[in-house]
């Protein structure tokens, strides 16, 4: 049973063979390879975001207290 869009058991093999029939066996550690460097690049692209997002929450924190000490 399928919730929310997820394959369940009889699916993910009915995807298997449709794979292993457009590509082929000897494909399919190139294309197991090329989709392992895609998830890792989009995990680290993800991660460098973040970062970016929590340096530029700290910034305004900064120049708050620079102009809370200037006009003191």
């Amino acid at each position: 049973m399928a919730l929310f869009g997820v394959p369940g058991g009889y699916e993910w093999l009915f995807i298997l063979v449709i794979v292993l029939i457009l590509f082929g066996p000897s494909q399919l550690p190139k294309l197991a390879k090329m989709v392992g460097k895609s998830a890792k690049a989009l995990k680290e692209g993800m991660e460098a975001g973040l970062e970016e997002d929590e340096d530029k929450k700290a910034e305004p924190a900064k120049s708050e207290k620079k102009d809370a000490e200037s006009t003191e």
